[in-house]
């Protein structure tokens, strides 16, 4: 574990690294934020400027959700997501900003005709859980308690009460924030055009670190054999007269579908994963087919306004399991797939604890080239 040092403690000691790190998205942020609390004078590259671009982290809906997408991922994801969701709310009270934190679980459900989905759905968490405690079932009458708004459609559903959920927007802001007032040299519209251990290359000449991270996501496809885009879709509806207190997802059998509270009776939908590197407008069949499974889930979504549609793409290996590829003097993160705000705290750790051993000559021998899978 990174301990939890004032900022600045180390600054000028013996212990103090210089470190460069190419990319300023959720990855590249939440780790200079780990970085400053060690001790490390920290410079962040980054091609879009400090408050707006094409980081995969603004167009995401946040949620924290180690459980529900044990469904699909390897215990692996899941057990830094555990990490993750112990580590989100020091760091969310170190950035000292709101930016919509709520850890009150989230809800699984499916229609009438597709309840096996639902069935499946929990077989599939629990074969792969030693402990089913985070999986609560819920009859009708529990979830007009917990959840009022999906009785009118729904008579059951899954609980998951440890998953969390956050704005991605808010907490990119507070994340630069925080960090351009610790006092980080953040180079804004600055592409990174070379990277090797120990130095970055820019248009403005190539500098010098005692270390150098790679978090430009897609950004660093021509490095990173096999990196490719995948494709998310997001609306924002405006719903007043639907008030959800929790995530929920709609289990259909041709994908997965999500809605996601957000200040101002904002609601977040989303679902699709589209083997894309396209990052222009929603489709219209995308959009439609949101629309109508949303509709299904309340009538109320009928009335709602769509005030906002997105599309972006995020990084993914070949296994769309995260990896840290270091080698001395260079460190590379990605593959964070749609795992980013679940995954960034726990990796950032990983990452300085690897930064740590490499700087006190403690890497076990014939390592000069180590992939650590996460």
């Amino acid at each position: 574990m990174i301990p939890a040092l004032a900022v600045g403690t180390r600054h000028g000691s013996a212990n103090s690294l210089s470190i460069g790190i190419a990319g300023a998205g959720l990855m590249g942020r939440v780790l200079a934020c780990y970085l400053l609390r060690a001790g490390h004078r920290v410079t962040l590259f980054d091609r879009d400027p400090v408050d707006s671009g094409a980081a995969a982290a603004y167009t995401a809906a946040g949620m924290l959700a180690p459980w529900a997408e044990l469904e699909q991922s390897e215990m692996s994801v899941f057990r830094l997501g555990l990490r993750s969701l112990q580590l989100w709310p020091e760091l969310l009270r170190e950035l000292g900003r709101d930016v919509d934190f709520h850890q009150r679980g989230s809800l699984v459900v499916a229609h009438a005709a597709d309840a096996g989905e639902l069935v499946h759905f929990r077989r599939r968490l629990a074969a792969k859980l030693t402990a089913a405690d985070q999986l609560r079932d819920l009859d009708a009458a529990a979830l007009e308690q917990l959840e009022p708004a999906l009785t009118d459609v729904f008579d059951r559903a899954l609980w998951l009460p440890g998953e969390a959920w956050l704005d991605g927007r808010r907490t990119m802001a507070a994340l630069a924030g925080h960090l351009q007032a610790a006092g980080v040299a953040w180079q804004p519209d600055t592409a990174v055009l070379g990277l090797e251990p120990g130095a970055l290359t820019t248009e403005r000449g190539r500098q010098r670190f005692d270390s150098v991270i790679d978090c430009r996501g897609l950004g660093a496809r021509d490095d990173i054999p096999g990196l490719r885009g995948v494709r998310g879709e997001l609306l924002w509806l405006h719903a007043p007269r639907l008030r959800l207190q929790r995530p929920v997802r709609l289990l259909h059998p041709r994908y997965r579908l999500y809605l996601v509270p957000r200040q101002d009776n904002i609601l977040v939908l989303g679902a699709t994963q589209l083997e894309s590197d396209d990052t222009g407008p929603v489709t219209v069949r995308s959009a439609l087919e949101l629309l109508s499974a949303a509709y299904s889930m309340h009538s109320e979504l009928g009335e709602a306004r769509l005030v906002h549609s997105e599309a972006n793409c995020r990084p993914a290996l070949a296994d769309n399991q995260p990896a840290i590829v270091a080698t001395p003097g260079l460190i590379r993160v990605n593959g964070l797939f749609r795992h980013g705000f679940l995954l960034a705290p726990a990796l950032a750790q990983d990452v300085i604890e690897h930064l740590h051993r490499d700087a006190a000559g403690n890497r076990p021998a014939g390592t000069d080239n180590e992939v650590m899978q996460a």
